[in-house]
């Protein structure tokens, strides 16, 4: 029978935090192994900066940077100083107990199939949450997008109409940023009133770039193949179908987690984003940091969950070191 596989170290997920803690670990000589996920949450491994064509706001890259390549620096990097990177999707977990256990998917259902880990490093991301209307797909990254403060000035976007979905205080914050660029900002909500904090919705309700759309949704996305050029539009009250020429589409609907992994054992909060300690990754299970997107619901930028990542690798490496030494 082969020895059990026993890791100090291993880091779920595989954004700018997982390869940041890696880095970091990988140089403190913690051996670091990384399960990059084999498409999931949806997406390939290096999360999704994987999905976005130019990054511009991320220190280093004056010229900005295709966030493919950007990812695949990341993962050289890790990999130059050591790190152990399986394409592969942890499907279950147990954190009862340390060392913690976990399986490889396809061999969740075996029991005895586990492997174990000292630490567990969560850098399992968030995904913004999109409505796939008609059109979507032909036109995402091509007029369509989910950040306004990482996409809104972009060159497609700059003194042209665009367009925000939502109605809450995300919505109306990305809407106020991009009349920054835009010619005019058309908010499209469901119903006939904004979710928003009463400051936010009457920031976004006086500005003179702004016209809120009530009662109205999309219904598809219109363009030439290449860029698009506009929404179809359906009022939910009358039926009354219309068209808006617009140059781009930013949703604000929200994010989800990618925690349905741990969701059960580490405290979440009502939006499923792992609870950390203020000022720290760690969570309420020693041993278990979390990194990136799958505990910060406010900034979402690559280079905060870089950071964050940082700070989970010194975490653990602290962690373990001071528990070395009480054992000896």
């Amino acid at each position: 029978m082969s020895e059990r596989v026993h890791n100090r170290v291993v880091i779920i997920g595989s954004g700018p935090a997982g390869h940041t803690a890696a880095v970091y670990l990988a140089r403190a000589e913690m051996s670091p192994v990384m399960f990059e996920g084999m498409l999931a949450n949806g997406v390939a491994p290096g999360g999704q900066l994987t999905t976005t064509t130019d990054v511009e706001n991320y220190p280093g890259f004056p010229d900005g940077i295709r966030g493919p390549e950007m990812m695949d620096k990341f993962r050289a990097q890790s990999e130059r100083f050591g790190t152990q990177i399986h394409t592969e999707t942890i499907s279950k977990v147990d954190l009862s107990n340390r060392p913690f256990k976990y399986w490889r998917e396809g061999y969740e259902e075996d029991g005895e199939a586990f492997e174990l880990a000292d630490s567990l490093i969560l850098a399992t991301g968030a995904s913004a949450k999109r409505l796939f209307i008609p059109g979507e797909e032909t036109y995402w990254q091509s007029g369509i997008s989910a950040c306004a403060v990482c996409d809104g000035a972009a060159p497609i976007f700059r003194n042209k109409s665009l367009a925000v979905i939502g109605g809450g205080d995300s919505a109306a914050e990305e809407a106020t940023y991009l009349t920054k660029y835009a010619s005019h900002v058309h908010v499209l909500v469901r119903k006939s009133e904004l979710r928003a904090s009463k400051i936010m919705a009457a920031r976004l309700l006086k500005h003179p770039k702004v016209t809120v759309h009530w009662n109205t949704v999309a219904t598809e996305a219109l363009g030439d193949g290449d860029l698009l050029q506009g929404l179809g539009l359906k009022n939910t009250q009358s039926g009354e179908t219309s068209k808006l020429d617009v140059n781009g589409l930013f949703y604000a609907i929200g994010h989800e987690p990618a925690t349905e992994l741990v969701r059960s054992q580490v405290d979440t909060d009502n939006d499923g984003y792992v609870k950390t300690v203020p000022g720290t990754t760690q969570t309420n299970i020693k041993g278990i940091f979390a990194a990136g997107d799958v505990q910060d619901k406010k900034y979402r930028q690559a280079v905060t969950s870089a950071g964050s990542g940082c700070m989970a690798a010194l975490e653990c490496e602290r962690l373990l070191a001071e528990e070395e030494v009480e054992e000896s």
